[in-house]
């Protein structure tokens, strides 16, 4: 048995693994733990089924698949017969007794050493893991090189089952955790209290370390950090941004302390939020292959706010705005879109849809004759650009970037294969006046990793004037809604909180038949919803895996 240490130093290895690609995320690991060596490293920790991907749902149902991340995690694992870092990296594991199981797989000395099973399979939100893995036992330590460790997976640290407790009882002495925490607004604040009350309980100090990157809906913004017995934080890893940084460890009597390391500054709500956006699109792009995307700039906010976080998440060469004007599309939209282009730098072209529209309602005249002019017409307007957009999407490759917001999908104020069309929508889990303040935050700041330009890349008049689809004449968003800042409190009212009408009613003083008329939209806009394309999951309840309505639903709030 080794002679423990009185000093060990880990990596927190916080990465950007993309689910499906063993072979990329095993070059990844070897990689990291190139680098790991070079600082000093005794152990690299990865994080949350790295080896496959987090999340990897159902494919870990084939058993290919699971042979293919058995077969990488034994070939990683030889590379510890060099003396250097051990590894504990995530890895989907078939055990012929006990079931599939996200596990970890801790390697040293050229061999995979021992697994270590989740125990705590979350099953709510976004996470639905008691479908597909089986629940492992109560683990006890593992010993590395002479020290006893503790490997919670993720949720073993979040639910109630006391795995945390049953290591520090079963002898071990630092608590290491790998984790696939997706983002949400002010997650940190939500990790960081977790985590203190398990080094609490426990009794141990922890290690918390996060994945970073897109995947489908979901961000792992990272954050990773390191919590001591006497509850401070000696590192803290930054949100958004690949990291391989070494922790260093001291024996202290019985305890163990990390050393004062990085010390990142954790971003602000809307920086995390802006990033969570431009991270998300990017790396759905990167990932499935599109070399650039193209969508609809229309001088309106959410348009502009889109294209800009596509030049900064792709660079502006990758970036195509097409202006789709009719009839009702103002000179006051036409030069802001084209200033709003130029000042993102991108490739900018106008297609009138005048053609096109007329050419439906011809083919359409008598089929609606003695009918009214009214939201159908307004609609074919909207599936014209998409049509279009889509031509352009098929020509070259392009993938179409949609521009709905929340308060947009809330209320179905949007049109099925128009303007809803598209691969991925950054903006998808934002409300308007979100959008807004994204908007004005991004004209002063320049985030870390994006890259577009400095300075105004959102012209002022668009934050400023009145919102419009321009489907007709002199048309405001506010003629069949309620104002935004009234709009975005009942849905978020509704959707994030789950009030009663009677409740809204009674917080805010809002009126009764406002407030019951949202619901009901609502709630008639789910089948829109279910035929969106997806997008950045930015609150607790996402439209989409998190927020799951039925399309058949007659229930409505009333007394």
């Amino acid at each position: 048995m080794n002679q423990a240490p009185d000093t060990l130093r880990i990596a927190i290895a916080q990465l950007n693994p993309t689910v499906g690609d063993i072979a990329g995320n095993l070059a990844l690991a070897r990689e990291a733990r190139r680098d790991a060596a070079s600082q000093g490293a005794d152990l690299v920790l990865f994080t949350e089924l790295f080896l496959s991907g987090y999340s990897p749902e159902d494919l870990v149902l084939k058993p290919a698949f699971i042979q293919r991340c058995r077969e990488a995690a034994e070939e990683l694992a030889t590379d510890t017969s060099d003396g250097g870092p051990g590894m504990i990296i995530g890895v989907p594991w078939r055990d012929e007794k006990t079931g599939l199981h996200n596990s970890v797989a801790v390697m040293d000395e050229g061999r995979i050493t021992t697994l270590r099973h989740k125990v705590d399979l979350p099953n709510y939100g976004v996470f639905d893991e008691k479908r597909v893995f089986d629940q492992g036992p109560m683990p006890g330590p593992v010993n590395f090189r002479g020290v006893r460790l503790g490997i919670p997976i993720c949720e073993d640290i979040w639910g109630d089952l006391d795995v945390c407790e049953t290591l520090s009882e079963s002898g071990a002495e630092i608590l290491l955790v790998p984790n696939g925490s997706p983002y949400y607004r002010a997650k940190m604040d939500v990790r960081v209290q977790v985590v203190l009350r398990q080094v609490i309980a426990a009794e141990l100090p922890l290690i918390f370390a996060n994945q970073l990157g897109g995947q489908d809906e979901l961000v792992f913004d990272g954050g990773s950090f390191v919590v001591n017995l006497d509850k401070t934080i000696p590192v803290q890893l930054n949100q958004f941004e690949r990291s391989v940084v070494v922790t260093t460890w001291r024996r202290d009597g019985d305890d163990w302390v990390c050393d004062k390391g990085v010390q990142a500054k954790l971003a602000d709500t809307k920086e995390c939020d802006y990033r969570a956006c431009v991270l998300g699109l990017r790396d759905y792009v990167n990932k499935n292959g599109f070399r650039n995307v193209v969508l609809g700039l229309s001088g309106g906010i959410d348009s502009a706010i889109v294209a800009a976080m596509s030049v900064d998440a792709l660079g502006e060469e990758r970036v195509r705005c097409v202006m789709l004007p009719y009839h009702y599309t103002s000179d006051e939209s036409l030069k802001d879109a084209q200033d709003c282009a130029d000042a993102l730098g991108v490739r900018y072209e106008t297609v009138p849809i005048y053609e096109p529209v007329e050419g439906f309602l011809s083919a359409l005249k008598s089929t609606f004759a003695d009918t009214d002019e009214g939201v159908t017409e307004e609609n074919l307007q909207s599936r014209a650009r998409g049509v279009i957009l889509m031509g352009i999407s098929n020509k070259f490759g392009s993938m179409v970037v949609t521009t709905g917001n929340k308060s947009e999908m809330s209320v179905g104020y949007a049109t099925l294969y128009g303007d809803m069309n598209g691969g991925f929508n950054p903006i998808k889990d934002l409300y308007k006046m979100q959008v807004y303040d994204l908007a004005d935050w991004r004209n002063k700041h320049m985030p870390p990793d994006c890259l577009g330009p400095t300075g105004e890349v959102i012209p002022q008049n668009i934050i400023d004037k009145a919102p419009t689809a321009e489907l007709r004449e002199g048309q405001t968003d506010q003629d069949s809604l309620p104002e935004y800042p009234v709009l975005d409190k009942i849905l978020e009212s509704l959707v994030e909180d789950e009030m009663s009408v009677d409740e809204i009613v009674t917080e805010n003083g809002f009126d009764r038949a406002t407030v019951e008329r949202m619901e009901h939209l609502l709630y008639i806009a789910e089948y829109k919803r279910r035929q969106a394309a997806p997008g950045v999951k930015i609150t607790q309840r996402a439209f989409g895996r998190e927020r799951r309505y039925p399309i058949t639903n007659r229930f409505r709030d009333r007394t």
